[in-house]
Protein backbone atom coordinates (compact mmCIF):
# COMPACT_ATOMS: atom_id res chain seq x y z
CA UNK A 1 0.00 0.00 0.00
CA UNK A 2 2.70 2.87 -0.79
CA UNK A 3 -0.23 5.52 -1.54
CA UNK A 4 -3.05 5.77 0.63
CA UNK A 5 -4.22 8.04 -1.50
CA UNK A 6 -4.13 6.38 -4.85
CA UNK A 7 -7.34 6.67 -5.93
CA UNK A 8 -8.60 9.50 -4.09
CA UNK A 9 -9.92 12.87 -6.31
CA UNK A 10 -10.16 15.51 -4.15
CA UNK A 11 -9.72 18.71 -6.63
CA UNK A 12 -8.61 22.23 -5.13
CA UNK A 13 -7.91 25.72 -6.04
CA UNK A 14 -4.59 27.57 -5.51
CA UNK A 15 -3.73 30.96 -6.11
CA UNK A 16 -0.26 32.12 -7.59
CA UNK A 17 -0.18 34.34 -5.07
CA UNK A 18 -0.74 35.10 -1.39
CA UNK A 19 0.23 38.14 0.93
CA UNK A 20 -0.23 38.98 4.63
CA UNK A 21 -2.91 41.95 5.43
CA UNK A 22 -3.73 43.39 8.84
CA UNK A 23 -7.58 43.80 9.59
CA UNK A 24 -9.05 46.81 11.11
CA UNK A 25 -9.73 43.98 14.14
CA UNK A 26 -5.95 44.00 14.59
CA UNK A 27 -5.42 40.30 13.34
CA UNK A 28 -3.05 39.39 10.47
CA UNK A 29 -4.30 37.55 8.00
CA UNK A 30 -3.20 36.06 4.39
CA UNK A 31 -5.37 37.13 2.01
CA UNK A 32 -5.39 36.38 -2.37
CA UNK A 33 -3.01 38.88 -3.96
CA UNK A 34 -4.70 41.07 -6.03
CA UNK A 35 -3.16 39.66 -9.59
CA UNK A 36 -3.67 36.44 -8.46
CA UNK A 37 -4.78 33.71 -10.69
CA UNK A 38 -6.19 30.79 -9.18
CA UNK A 39 -5.58 26.98 -10.71
CA UNK A 40 -7.15 23.72 -9.99
CA UNK A 41 -4.98 20.94 -8.64
CA UNK A 42 -5.47 17.63 -6.94
CA UNK A 43 -3.43 18.07 -3.41
CA UNK A 44 -3.94 14.15 -2.42
CA UNK A 45 -1.08 13.44 -5.17
CA UNK A 46 1.32 15.04 -2.70
CA UNK A 47 -0.39 14.07 0.26
CA UNK A 48 2.43 12.85 1.78
CA UNK A 49 5.02 15.96 1.21
CA UNK A 50 1.55 18.57 2.73
CA UNK A 51 1.66 16.68 6.22
CA UNK A 52 5.30 16.83 6.40
CA UNK A 53 5.22 20.40 5.69
CA UNK A 54 2.48 21.22 7.86
CA UNK A 55 3.73 19.19 10.75
CA UNK A 56 7.30 20.54 10.23
CA UNK A 57 5.48 24.41 10.70
CA UNK A 58 3.75 22.95 14.04
CA UNK A 59 7.03 21.85 15.39
CA UNK A 60 8.69 25.02 14.40
CA UNK A 61 5.82 26.80 16.20
CA UNK A 62 6.51 24.50 19.31
CA UNK A 63 10.06 25.37 19.55
CA UNK A 64 9.37 29.06 19.24
CA UNK A 65 10.90 29.51 16.06
CA UNK A 66 11.47 33.38 15.19
CA UNK A 67 8.16 35.29 14.48
CA UNK A 68 9.42 36.22 10.99
CA UNK A 69 10.28 33.07 10.40
CA UNK A 70 7.43 31.32 11.20
CA UNK A 71 5.51 33.98 9.33
CA UNK A 72 7.27 33.04 5.93
CA UNK A 73 7.19 29.09 6.39
CA UNK A 74 3.13 29.53 6.93
CA UNK A 75 2.72 31.95 3.79
CA UNK A 76 4.64 29.55 1.83
CA UNK A 77 2.37 26.23 3.18
CA UNK A 78 -0.39 28.34 1.75
CA UNK A 79 1.04 29.84 -1.38
CA UNK A 80 2.10 26.09 -2.21
CA UNK A 81 -1.20 24.08 -1.14
CA UNK A 82 -3.92 26.94 -0.53
CA UNK A 83 -5.89 27.75 2.48
CA UNK A 84 -7.11 25.15 4.67
CA UNK A 85 -10.83 26.31 4.01
CA UNK A 86 -11.56 26.88 8.14
CA UNK A 87 -15.07 28.15 7.02
CA UNK A 88 -16.43 25.00 5.92
CA UNK A 89 -14.20 22.66 8.31
CA UNK A 90 -15.69 24.49 11.58
CA UNK A 91 -19.59 24.35 11.39
CA UNK A 92 -21.31 21.38 12.01
CA UNK A 93 -22.24 20.89 8.46
CA UNK A 94 -20.81 22.09 4.96
CA UNK A 95 -24.03 23.39 3.89
CA UNK A 96 -24.65 26.35 7.10
CA UNK A 97 -24.64 28.80 4.41
CA UNK A 98 -28.61 27.31 4.60
CA UNK A 99 -29.26 28.11 7.68
CA UNK A 100 -30.09 31.29 9.30
CA UNK A 101 -27.70 30.44 12.31
CA UNK A 102 -24.28 28.14 12.21
CA UNK A 103 -23.50 25.87 14.77
CA UNK A 104 -20.25 24.83 15.92
CA UNK A 105 -18.78 22.25 18.17
CA UNK A 106 -15.81 23.28 20.49
CA UNK A 107 -13.32 24.29 18.90
CA UNK A 108 -9.86 26.54 19.70
CA UNK A 109 -11.22 29.75 17.56
CA UNK A 110 -14.72 30.21 17.58
CA UNK A 111 -15.99 30.41 21.22
CA UNK A 112 -19.48 30.85 20.43
CA UNK A 113 -21.64 27.42 20.22
CA UNK A 114 -23.89 29.14 17.22
CA UNK A 115 -24.14 32.75 15.75
CA UNK A 116 -25.89 34.37 12.68
CA UNK A 117 -24.63 32.90 9.80
CA UNK A 118 -23.84 36.41 8.18
CA UNK A 119 -21.62 37.20 11.66
CA UNK A 120 -20.07 33.74 10.71
CA UNK A 121 -18.93 34.40 7.24
CA UNK A 122 -17.35 38.03 8.49
CA UNK A 123 -14.58 35.77 10.16
CA UNK A 124 -13.35 34.98 6.63
CA UNK A 125 -14.39 38.46 4.32
CA UNK A 126 -12.44 40.94 7.19
CA UNK A 127 -11.61 43.28 4.39
CA UNK A 128 -13.95 42.75 0.67
CA UNK A 129 -17.07 41.27 1.28
CA UNK A 130 -18.67 38.94 -1.38
CA UNK A 131 -21.95 39.70 -3.08
CA UNK A 132 -24.17 37.76 -0.33
CA UNK A 133 -27.34 38.30 0.46
CA UNK A 134 -29.52 35.74 3.25
CA UNK A 135 -33.19 36.65 4.65
CA UNK A 136 -34.37 33.38 6.83
CA UNK A 137 -33.52 30.10 4.92
CA UNK A 138 -33.27 31.68 1.81
CA UNK A 139 -29.84 32.77 0.75
CA UNK A 140 -28.15 34.37 -2.76
CA UNK A 141 -24.98 34.99 -4.11
CA UNK A 142 -23.87 36.83 -7.18
CA UNK A 143 -20.56 35.42 -9.20
CA UNK A 144 -19.75 38.11 -11.63
CA UNK A 145 -16.18 38.03 -12.52
CA UNK A 146 -14.70 35.21 -14.70
CA UNK A 147 -12.22 33.43 -12.42
CA UNK A 148 -15.28 33.55 -9.47
CA UNK A 149 -17.77 31.60 -12.24
CA UNK A 150 -15.25 29.28 -13.12
CA UNK A 151 -14.50 28.77 -9.74
CA UNK A 152 -17.77 27.68 -9.40
CA UNK A 153 -18.43 25.45 -11.86
CA UNK A 154 -15.26 23.56 -11.29
CA UNK A 155 -16.34 22.60 -8.14
CA UNK A 156 -19.12 21.02 -9.46
CA UNK A 157 -22.15 19.81 -6.87
CA UNK A 158 -19.82 20.81 -3.65
CA UNK A 159 -21.92 23.15 -1.01
CA UNK A 160 -21.97 26.62 -1.64
CA UNK A 161 -19.76 27.39 0.91
CA UNK A 162 -17.03 25.65 -0.70
CA UNK A 163 -16.84 27.86 -3.97
CA UNK A 164 -17.57 30.75 -1.52
CA UNK A 165 -14.43 29.86 0.50
CA UNK A 166 -11.99 29.77 -2.48
CA UNK A 167 -12.73 33.28 -4.10
CA UNK A 168 -10.21 35.54 -4.01
CA UNK A 169 -12.35 37.74 -1.27
CA UNK A 170 -11.65 34.73 1.35
CA UNK A 171 -9.07 35.14 3.66
CA UNK A 172 -7.82 33.23 6.82
CA UNK A 173 -6.29 34.23 9.89
CA UNK A 174 -2.67 34.07 10.80
CA UNK A 175 -2.94 33.11 14.61
CA UNK A 176 -5.64 30.82 13.38
CA UNK A 177 -3.39 28.70 10.88
CA UNK A 178 -0.18 28.21 13.43
CA UNK A 179 -2.64 27.02 16.06
CA UNK A 180 -3.79 24.13 13.89
CA UNK A 181 -0.01 23.41 12.53
CA UNK A 182 0.14 23.27 16.36
CA UNK A 183 -2.04 21.13 17.22
CA UNK A 184 -1.61 18.41 14.53
CA UNK A 185 2.57 18.45 15.40
CA UNK A 186 1.35 17.89 18.60
CA UNK A 187 -0.70 14.68 18.29
CA UNK A 188 1.73 13.24 15.21
CA UNK A 189 4.58 13.45 17.73
CA UNK A 190 2.24 12.47 20.96
CA UNK A 191 0.96 9.25 18.72
CA UNK A 192 4.44 8.61 17.56
CA UNK A 193 6.54 8.81 20.35
CA UNK A 194 3.73 6.67 22.42
CA UNK A 195 3.98 3.49 19.90
CA UNK A 196 8.11 3.98 18.83
CA UNK A 197 9.19 3.86 22.99
CA UNK A 198 6.58 1.93 24.25
CA UNK A 199 8.73 -0.62 25.46
CA UNK A 200 11.35 1.76 26.66
CA UNK A 201 9.20 4.05 28.80
CA UNK A 202 7.31 3.45 32.06
CA UNK A 203 3.60 3.51 32.37
CA UNK A 204 3.08 7.01 33.51
CA UNK A 205 5.10 8.64 30.87
CA UNK A 206 2.91 5.82 28.54
CA UNK A 207 -0.30 7.70 30.63
CA UNK A 208 0.71 11.34 29.68
CA UNK A 209 0.80 10.38 25.92
CA UNK A 210 -2.35 9.00 25.85
CA UNK A 211 -4.01 11.95 27.46
CA UNK A 212 -2.07 13.88 25.06
CA UNK A 213 -3.50 11.99 22.37
CA UNK A 214 -7.00 11.87 23.78
CA UNK A 215 -7.04 15.67 24.53
CA UNK A 216 -6.75 16.54 20.81
CA UNK A 217 -9.53 18.19 19.54
CA UNK A 218 -8.44 20.18 16.20
CA UNK A 219 -10.43 20.73 13.13
CA UNK A 220 -9.57 18.48 9.87
CA UNK A 221 -9.24 20.87 6.85
CA UNK A 222 -12.06 20.08 4.24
Amino acid sequence: MKNLFAHTSAPWIRYSSYEYKTGNDGNLYITVSRDAKPEMYHPMLEAEQLVIDAINIGLSAMHKAPEEELKEAVLGFIQKYGFLSFMTALPTTVDFITYESVHLPKNHFIKEESLPTEDYLAYFYPFDKPDFRKNGMESGWSVTDREGIAITMAMGNAPLAVAMGLQKEYAERYDWLVKEFTDWAFTFMTSFLYYMDYDTIDEQTRSLYRQGISAFGGIAPT
